[in-house]
């Protein structure tokens, strides 16, 4: 399944994502089970969880030293945000 290009991302609370789509959706994304050894513990610094931002075009998102999460992962995984609040 194709997923939707994302127009924002933000962090929020611990280890979680907002993330914006084109489509309007918004999903909460978990991000703590990938925040595991020495390239993705460095996650868990919440000053360097900020640095999250989009790839070019809205294909992805990137932190500062290059940890990814595929974007399959981020749409299906993610929770839209009226689920979230129940």
């Amino acid at each position: 399944m194709l997923q939707p290009r994302l127009t924002g991302v933000e962090p929020e609370g611990v280890l979680k994502l907002r993330l914006i789509y084109e489509t309007g959706e918004v999903k909460v994304f978990d991000a703590a089970p990938y925040a595991n050894g020495s390239w993705f513990g460095e996650l868990r610094n919440p000053a360097y969880f900020r640095t999250v931002h989009l790839l070019p075009g809205g294909t992805g998102i990137e932190w500062a030293n290059g940890q990814d999460i595929a974007p399959h992962e981020l749409y299906e995984l993610g929770i839209p945000v009226e689920d979230s609040l129940k």
